[in-house]
């Protein structure tokens, strides 16, 4: 709810949904999640989250307002997790055969790579659909998701002590990574702690548009797309991409919004104790 640049963000109506249902009704409708948990944070301004949860049926965990790995981590044990998937709140495009594609690439067992893997082991670490420089991202912002297997986060949390480590939740187990060519979909190294890493790439360079909310321009954006597919939630990411080529002025709606970086830390969260 504090959002420095859009407060109250998660809440707002997006064609008679909440934001964060958005992400919610979407993320659920991944095959490969057993469940979708919100994890919030103890702070008084997030109990309107709480509440929207509770009258929702959404599982609702909270935690530290700003070491949100140990948010992550403490909801994942609770859970009693096995695999994690982070998704973030303010994207209410995320779709969710991106989603399992991912959860597929950290198992070794995506089909259309051919690739084995005995059940209940993992060919990767962690997996995501993005990572920072010197990698590249190919699908637009706003299709954002990490993988990692439970042990692996709870390392990251015992281990890593940088406040943006603490703060963005995962930047600890890619660290350092080099990228290389797996083949055409997946890129792989391993990071500084010895993480096994992969990234997903798609056929075409998207890294540039945006789809995920930190303005009110992301806001509207996100709006004039749920009115286009007439706020139903079963429309995919490459429906978008079509809707933008069929009508590429929506694109420029939040064309000039500067997205964030892991450079980026809320300046309130510098004295939060990592240990």
């Amino acid at each position: 709810m504090a959002s420095s640049r859009l407060p109250g963000k998660v809440l707002m109506d997006i064609e008679g949904v909440a934001m964060l249902g958005r992400v919610v009704e979407r993320a659920r409708r991944a095959e490969m999640l057993a469940q979708v948990v919100l994890a919030t944070s103890t702070d008084a301004a997030d109990d309107p989250i709480h509440e929207y949860c509770r009258g929702g049926d959404i599982p609702c965990a909270r935690g530290s307002h700003f070491d949100v790995l140990d948010r992550y981590y403490k909801t994942a044990q609770e859970m009693k997790a096995d695999i994690v998937v982070r998704i973030t709140a303010d994207c209410p495009l995320i779709d969710p055969a991106l989603i399992d594609d991912a959860v597929q690439v950290l198992l070794g067992a995506r089909p259309s790579l051919a690739i084995g893997a005995a059940a209940g082991s993992t060919e990767f670490d962690f997996a995501a659909t993005r990572l920072p420089p010197p990698w590249k991202r190919t699908y637009p912002i706003g299709l954002d998701v990490e993988v990692c297997p439970f042990e692996v986060l709870e390392r990251a949390w015992s281990e890593a002590r940088e406040p943006a480590d603490r703060e963005h939740v995962m930047p600890y187990i890619y660290r350092g990574v080099e990228p290389a060519p797996r083949d055409l979909h997946v890129s792989a190294g391993v990071s500084l702690q010895g993480f096994r890493i992969a990234v997903l790439n798609y056929s075409s360079d998207l890294g540039s548009l945006r789809w995920t909310v930190d303005t009110a321009d992301d806001l509207e954006f996100a709006r004039q797309v749920f009115l286009h597919f007439g706020g139903r939630p079963d429309f995919s990411w490459l429906d978008v991409l079509e809707l933008l080529r069929s009508q590429p002025g929506l694109a420029s709606i939040n064309a000039g919004v500067r997205h964030n970086t892991l450079r980026d830390i809320d300046g309130r969260a510098r004295g939060v104790d990592a240990g």
